[in-house]
């Protein structure tokens, strides 16, 4: 059997009220897979990530949610990357998943530590018409509710996340969807989340990420659509990089969630968050 250690933490915040819970196993080498899931189903957050060293500041990196191995997780990176900090000290760390390598800086900033994970690179595709009218039709959204100057998307920067912009923040605020078939519309097209976000300035987004793929209804902090929704922005020139800007999230679930991305040039898009030990 292999031994590692389990660790509970929240990201994308400095409260452990706040942000999104995530289990961080480390251990000398990865347990085999079936140990994995059986191990995130018993932490019951969301995505649990595994980490094990190969060489250097290198890591071999996979993420369980309680139902399957997901590709790429955030805002597990995130509470990994701080977990690394304190246990091995702050700096860069490259990450091998299933995706390609993901880089993450820790560093303490204002007495806080916060990692920043860059991730593979973004890429689109449009949204197929009947999928769009399927998930619409699921959530209770019309068309005319959805912002004109965000067109839907499928972006991808490690998982895949369906974009949809509202146009109102009141239309962000009401979230209701049936569970089961909102699940098999995200399976049957291989999408992870929804990022459903609202536009308060060229600064500032809101999101929520109904997320039943992993079994919850919704996802309080989730860096893998942040770093899809910044390369989807640069790709369709909805923004100037260099650019940055905040994610707020989770406060509809009472999860408060902060979440920084930074847009380079070109490259895998950065976010960056704290993260905060669970009692």
């Amino acid at each position: 059997m292999t031994e590692g250690s389990l660790h509970r933490l929240s990201a994308f915040t400095t409260d452990p009220r706040g942000g999104n819970p995530a289990g961080v196993w480390v251990g000398e080498r990865l347990p085999e897979p079936e140990r994995m899931l059986r191990i995130a189903t018993e932490v019951g957050f969301s995505e649990t990530a595994f980490l094990a060293p190969t060489s250097g500041s290198r890591r071999r990196v996979r993420y369980y949610s309680p139902r399957a191995e997901v590709s790429f997780c955030g805002h597990a990176t995130i509470a990994s990357g701080v977990l690394l900090g304190e246990q091995t000290g702050d700096g860069s760390y490259d990450l091998e998943t299933a995706v390609g390598e993901v880089s993450v800086r820790v560093r303490l900033r204002n007495d806080v530590r916060e990692a920043t994970l860059v991730s593979v690179e973004p890429e689109h595709t449009p949204v197929p018409e009947a999928l769009l009218e399927d998930v619409l039709s699921t959530l209770g959204w019309r068309r005319d509710e959805l912002d004109p100057a965000i067109a839907p998307a499928r972006a991808y920067a490690g998982a895949w996340h369906l974009v949809l912009a509202a146009a109102r923040a009141d239309r962000l605020a009401s979230l209701e969807y049936d569970f089961d078939r909102l699940d098999g519309l995200m399976r049957d097209d291989g999408l992870t989340t929804l990022q459903l976000v609202w536009r308060e300035s060229a600064a500032l987004f809101h999101s929520r990420n109904p997320f039943p793929v992993g079994g919850v209804v919704e996802d309080p902090a989730t860096g893998a659509a942040a770093a899809a929704l910044g390369g989807y922005l640069r790709a369709a020139g909805l923004l100037t990089p260099p650019a940055s800007f905040v994610i707020r999230q989770g406060e509809a679930m009472g999860r408060p969630s902060r979440l920084s991305v930074e847009v380079p040039p070109e490259g895998g898009i950065a976010v960056s968050g704290s993260a905060v030990h669970l009692p």
